[in-house]
């Protein structure tokens, strides 16, 4: 059988016989708590809970409810100085606190032992998850269909889409001779020009390709280019005239 608490028999200095009139004499105050050996009663519990040969959690647990609370009991005892600091109880509020707490261990032991009763009842019983077998089974109504309608959109759907035509996404870029050509063709008519002014009206490409052919020129010393100042209008002129002008000025 497991070992209860009631059953503690006790052999200590200031009192023997069950746990259970030790807690009641303490209670009334008939016996001094301070004169109890609490660690002598814990000492015994454990002697007994070894003659038993197993563990038995319920009367662990209420054991260590009530040695917990003479414990707190005897240490506001031993040191009153220090009880308003710890708690405003007094001593008897204090043992109605410990009767209180041992009621709500029982009530709270009662119910899990009810819980544990009904399980036991209830272990073979299973419920049935779905439904119950005399249900009445919904009908299913659809709406009236028209197969070809259905037909007509399954056929639309198996075409194959046409290939998306990526034409304006492919840049054409002019050759940079074409260029070359038109700006050696222009300097040989004209000494200097405007690059703006000639590539007015072509697209971007073809004004990004005029000026990699100027740059070309420049490399191989065919022209001079000049701007007076970010964003200003980019001069052209042909080399030999840019040095002549810089002759002319330091001539004069």
């Amino acid at each position: 059988m497991p070992v209860a608490v009631r059953e503690l028999e006790l052999d200590l200095d200031a009192f023997e016989g069950p746990f259970d009139l030790l807690l009641s004499l303490v209670l009334r105050e008939e016996i001094p708590l301070r004169e109890i050996d609490l660690a002598a009663i814990i000492v015994t519990f454990v002697e007994h809970l070894a003659d038993k040969g197993e563990l038995d959690l319920d009367a662990c647990g209420e054991f260590l409810i009530l040695i917990s609370a003479l414990l707190e009991l005897k240490a506001r005892a031993m040191f009153p100085e220090e009880d308003a600091e710890l708690s405003e109880l007094e001593p008897e509020e204090a043992a109605e606190e410990l009767a209180r707490r041992l009621a709500e261990y029982r009530r709270a032991k009662e119910a899990a032992r009810f819980l544990r009763e009904r399980l036991d009842e209830r272990r073979d019983v299973h419920f049935r998850l779905g439904p119950a077998p005399l249900a009445p089974v919904a009908e299913r109504r659809l709406a009236p269909q028209e197969p070809e309608l259905l037909a007509a959109a399954l056929r639309a759907l198996a075409v194959e889409p046409p290939e998306p035509s990526v034409a304006h996404m492919a840049l054409r870029f002019p050759p940079v001779s074409q260029f070359l050509d038109r700006w050696r063709a222009l300097l040989l008519r004209r000494s200097r020009f405007d690059f703006d002014q000639e590539v007015a009206g072509l697209s971007r490409v073809e004004i990004a390709v005029a000026f990699l052919a100027l740059l070309e020129l420049r490399k191989q010393n065919e022209i001079a280019i000049a701007q007076a100042a970010p964003f200003a209008p980019i001069r052209i002129s042909r080399a030999d005239a840019e040095r002549s002008l810089s002759w002319n000025t330091v001539s004069a």
